[in-house]
Parts: C-alpha cells; sequence; structure tokens
C-alpha cells in the first residue's frame, strides 16, 4: 500500500478539518502495521428509515475508507426481528445510493453470520466466560445494580451481585445454550450472559447478556432460530467477521468500547478498532428512529417522507439535493463532544445549491386580480424571461402577458404603511419582464368589503419594465397571466418544533404534544404554463417566495409543490458579521 499520508484526502465531503483525529488514527495504524488496508462499515438497524444523522455517519465511514483506498460495508444488524422489516432495508439502501454514499455490492447481513456468532458464543461457553442465566430481565438490572450519585453529587456504582447460576459448570451452560436454540425453554426464561466483572465501574461490563430467547418470525431467516444475540455482542463480532479494521461509531458508544474490545479478545477473532465521534443533533428536530417513529405511528406526521421530517427521504421530497446536504455535513465537521448544529446552517446550503441549478418562475400563492383598463382587448404578448442569472446556460423562455393578471394579495394596499413601495391608488411598480403600471383603482366584495380586483393603466413605452422618461419606479412585483395560469397547490413548511431543543421539556410533558401545529400549510394559487409539465423532484425558484420542488402527490394537470426553502437567509447574515 503506498504511504497513507499521501492517500489520505482533505475533501470538505468527508467532514473538513474536523475527520483529521480519525485519519491520524488511521494513518498511525497502516503505519504501524496494525492493519494492511482499511475497511469501514456503516451498521444501521432496520427498525426505520435513514436520517441525516446515519447520513453523518456514513459519509465518515465512507469517506475514511475512501481517502486511504479501503472499502466500506453497509451492513444491516438484524437481530431484533420485533422491529425489523425489508422495507426498512431497502428505504437505507435507497437512500445511501442516493446521497451517493454507494457500498456496491459489499451488502451484508448480520443475520447470516448467526450460526457463527452462535459458535463463538459455544467457544465462550467452552473458556468460561459464558453462562446461562436463569434471572429475569428485571432481576438482571437489580442485580447490576445503578450508578447513584453521593452527597457532592459525583456519580458511583456501587458493586452488583453475582447471579445465582454464575457459577455453572461449562458441561451443564453448554447443555443449556443447545437447549435454548432447540426451543425447549419459554420466551425470557434464560438468557447467556458474558461472565466479566459484576463490580466493573462501568455498568455495560457487568455480565452482559449476549443471547435472548425470542420466539419472533425474522424477516430473512423465518423461525430457523428461537435465540437472538444481542446488539453488544454481535457488534464486534460482525465487524471481526467481515474483516473491518475501524468501527467508526458515535460517541454514544464509548462506554461500549471496553466490552466491544473484550468480546474480540475472548473471541479470539480478527481485531478491529472501534473508534467514536459527536453525533448530530440539530435545532428544532428530533434524530433518533425511535423518536421519529412515534412521530409516524402517532400521526404527527404523514410518513417517514413527510417533508418536515429530517429523515433522507423527507429531506428529498421537500426539495434537499444530495449536495446540499454532502456540503451541510462538510461544513460542520466532527469532534469527539457533542454540540448543537442551527438549522439554519442547513437551510443556507440548499439556497446555494438551488441558487446555481433551480430554474426561475412565477408563480401566486395569494391571488388577487388585476385588471390593465388600457391594454387592448384579446390581445397577448409574450415576454421574454430569463431561466436562471445564475447559469446561462439555461437560457430563456417566453411568458404570455394579457389584461388580466394574478398578482400577490399582498403586493396591494388601500393604505399603505410607511415605505410601502408596492401598489396603491396613484402608485407604480414594474411588472417582472414587462409593464409599468399605475394603480387607477379597485373592487370590493359589497358584502365583505375584501378588495377583488386591482385596476391599473399601462404604459405601452415600458416593455421589458423600462422607462425612457427615466421616472423613478421603486417597486417590482410578480404575476401570473390569467388567461394561461396553471392551478397548483403549494404546501408551506416551517420547523416540525418550535423550540430548539424539543426534548428539553418539563416533568411530565410528553415531548410529542410540543410539535408546532402551524409546519405545515397548504395553499392554492396559480403558476405560469411552464409549471404544468413539471415532474416530482424538479426544483423551482418561485420569485420572491421561495424555492419549491415537484411533489409526488403531483397528477396532469394538477402539480404539486413543496416549499423547500425561504429566499430569506439568516446564516449568510450571521456568517457575514464572524467574518
Amino acid at each position: 500500500m503506498s504511504d497513507p499520508e499521501k492517500n489520505a484526502t482533505t475533501g470538505s465531503e468527508a467532514g473538513g478539518p474536523g475527520l483529521d483525529f480519525i485519519r491520524e488514527a488511521v494513518t498511525e495504524d497502516l503505519k504501524s502495521g496494525r492493519y494492511g488496508y482499511v475497511r469501514t462499515r456503516l451498521p444501521p438497524e432496520p427498525n426505520g428509515w435513514m436520517h441525516i444523522g446515519h447520513a453523518k455517519a456514513f459519509s465518515i465511514d465512507y469517506y475514511v475508507a475512501k481517502d486511504f483506498g479501503g472499502t466500506c460495508n453497509l451492513r444491516f444488524d438484524d437481530t431484533n426481528p420485533a422491529k425489523e422489516d425489508m422495507s426498512y432495508v431497502e428505504a437505507i439502501k435507497r437512500d445511501s445510493a442516493w446521497l451517493g454514499l454507494d457500498c456496491g455490492d459489499r451488502l451484508f447481513f448480520a443475520s447470516d453470520y448467526y450460526e457463527k456468532l452462535y459458535d463463538l458464543a459455544v467457544k465462550l461457553i467452552k473458556k468460561g466466560v459464558a453462562y446461562v442465566d436463569d434471572l429475569s430481565d428485571q432481576e438482571i438490572r437489580e442485580y447490576r445494580g445503578t450508578a447513584v450519585p453521593d452527597k457532592n453529587n459525583i456519580t458511583l456504582t456501587p458493586p452488583g451481585r453475582n447471579s445465582p447460576w454464575r457459577d455453572r459448570s461449562v458441561e451443564e451452560n453448554l447443555d443449556l445454550f443447545a437447549r435454548m436454540r432447540s426451543g425447549e425453554f419459554a420466551d425470557g426464561s434464560k438468557t447467556l450472559r458474558a461472565k466479566i466483572d459484576m463490580a466493573h465501574p462501568n455498568l455495560v461490563m457487568r455480565d452482559p447478556v449476549m443471547y435472548r430467547i425470542r420466539r419472533e418470525r425474522h424477516y430473512r431467516v423465518g423461525d430457523a432460530w428461537c435465540i437472538y444475540p444481542m446488539y453488544d455482542f454481535q457488534h464486534p463480532l460482525s465487524d471481526a467477521i467481515e474483516g473491518v479494521t475501524h468501527s467508526l461509531c458515535s460517541l454514544e458508544y464509548e462506554i461500549h468500547r471496553p466490552l466491544y474490545e473484550w468480546f474480540i479478545r475472548e473471541a479470539e477473532v480478527f481485531p478491529s478498532r472501534q473508534i467514536e465521534f459527536s453525533r448530530l443533533n440539530i435545532t428544532h428536530t428530533v434524530l433518533s428512529k425511535r423518536w421519529l417513529l412515534r412521530l409516524v405511528q402517532d400521526g404527527v406526521v404523514s410518513g417517514w417522507d413527510d417533508p418536515r421530517m429530517p429523515t433522507i427521504a423527507g429531506l428529498r421530497r421537500r426539495g434537499y439535493t444530495p449536495e446540499a446536504i454532502r456540503d451541510f455535513l462538510g461544513r460542520i465537521g466532527i469532534a469527539k463532544t457533542d454540540s448543537l448544529v442551527d438549522i439554519q446552517l442547513l437551510e443556507h446550503c440548499l439556497r446555494e445549491d438551488l441558487n446555481r441549478r433551480a430554474d426561475r418562475v412565477m408563480a401566486v400563492l395569494k391571488p388577487l386580480k388585476l385588471i390593465i383598463e388600457n391594454w387592448p382587448a384579446g390581445e397577448v404578448d409574450e415576454l421574454e424571461a430569463v431561466n436562471n442569472p445564475e447559469d446561462p446556460s439555461a437560457g430563456t423562455r417566453k411568458v404570455p402577458f394579457s389584461g388580466e393578471l394574478w398578482i400577490e394579495r399582498d403586493d396591494f394596499a388601500e393604505v399603505p404603511p410607511p415605505k410601502y413601495f408596492r401598489l396603491f391608488p396613484g402608485n407604480s411598480v414594474r411588472l417582472r419582464y414587462g409593464y409599468i403600471v399605475t394603480c387607477t383603482g379597485f373592487d370590493k366584495d359589497p358584502a365583505t368589503g375584501e378588495v377583488v380586483a386591482v385596476r391599473c393603466s399601462y404604459d405601452p413605452e415600458t416593455r421589458g419594465g423600462n422607462a425612457p422618461d427615466n421616472r423613478k419606479v421603486k417597486g417590482t412585483i410578480h404575476w401570473v397571466s390569467a388567461a394561461h395560469a396553471v392551478p397548483i397547490e403549494a404546501r408551506l413548511f416551517d420547523h416540525l418544533f418550535a423550540a430548539e431543543r424539543p426534548m428539553d421539556v418539563p416533568e411530565g410533558v410528553d415531548w410529542v404534544t410540543t410539535v408546532n401545529e402551524g409546519s405545515r400549510e397548504a395553499m392554492s394559487g396559480y403558476a405560469e404554463p411552464r409549471l404544468a409539465s413539471a415532474e416530482p423532484g424538479r426544483s423551482f425558484q418561485f420569485e420572491r417566495l421561495g424555492y419549491f420542488c415537484c411533489d409526488p402527490d403531483t397528477k396532469p394537470g394538477a402539480p404539486v409543490f413543496n416549499r423547500s426553502v425561504s429566499l430569506r437567509d439568516t446564516w449568510a447574515k450571521i456568517e457575514k458579521k464572524q467574518a
């Protein structure tokens, strides 16, 4: 292998400078001869859909391997059949490939190793470091003990108690474990535990459970097994079976590292190394499959791909691009301590990406009729509009203009507030790509008093929005020709939780009840003809309104759009102040 220091890159997609401590560890392992190659893995449990926190972990695994010319495995740690499903497997595969984190044919399942894991458990029994226990789950917790603060608020872990069955003979343990596998005992009646140290200061090391009896049909192996390995047992040994050199985990697994190393050492298998990094936390959302599943099951959201969800599918449906997500993950870097990332940075990365790639169009979401009184009856003009000022190759398009238009209701005021430069009686504005018009009056509904139409006159010499007499016109508004408008549904989204830290709730308050009830709003509006044929997944900038993505709910003649992000970029202003 070539010089590992020269092989290591510093690409932002791999986490930027924050990845250095992992690169340094890998480089040292290669130099010392501890490993002759690099292999990492992402071990998702197929019990939910992939969220952006998983994307961070996967990108670290993927790019560390790539940086050193190694390989990355996608392995599903499927040892809890009650919560796992093939649909989750397919969703995770689909989302990781969409992100560009494609492991190719390096796809594995812990369930493929059940026989090997069983043999390794037998090996540990024969070595005298594993035993069959008859304590119930509750009794195991009680015997293990709990960490408690003393009078100085220093956490202490009083020694636990040995199980009455801890000193069974090797022969008896082998017999009982074989009978556990054959289905002789009831669920929960026996477990296989590692014999380590019930006085260990780390509670994880106090004789952890390796196998439990559970008669659940497995989505891949059916009813072939009625005992299933625990995560802490199968995780290091599955890594070893695959020859994983560096098991990169989020920080909550740091306390489990001594157990990871213990199983590898006692099983005498390939010595995979665990390295931890901080997990991703983002304001105004939750990043845990367990919590996200609760939102889905309780009907708080429409599903795993709800555009308000931090799942990759939800972000994709909202209009996020793989490039924007990878840019975000590159900017935040990684560290050895957890932190909270402002969601505005994620939104900023999306704006920057869509500003380069999204075509501009005009749409009106709060329609108000604008009547041009001096427009020639029945005449339609074709105005030229720029598709994307950031991309000259995107070209231009023709937009129909007529004597009746739709404008935004907020672009007219009967009595204007101070510094209001849009339409009001006697004021002039530019119509985007079109003409300068001057408000001459308005019509109201006699019953409600609501303004239902604005009247104006246009200056035919101002086509393209230019005033030949150099008059000053401060306001420019967008519009859609009423006769050519395409009806659309627009869905506007806000943060799913108003609080920055949704889980920080007072005692007795269910965090789910703090969901932002106004986080989704559906509106009916109009758009220029181009959007009649918009394809799901295509993004546009609705001028002055934000970036919108065509939703899969779109039907012929009835396009639906999700607002991905507004045009206002608070994060850019924060960065500018800090610079």
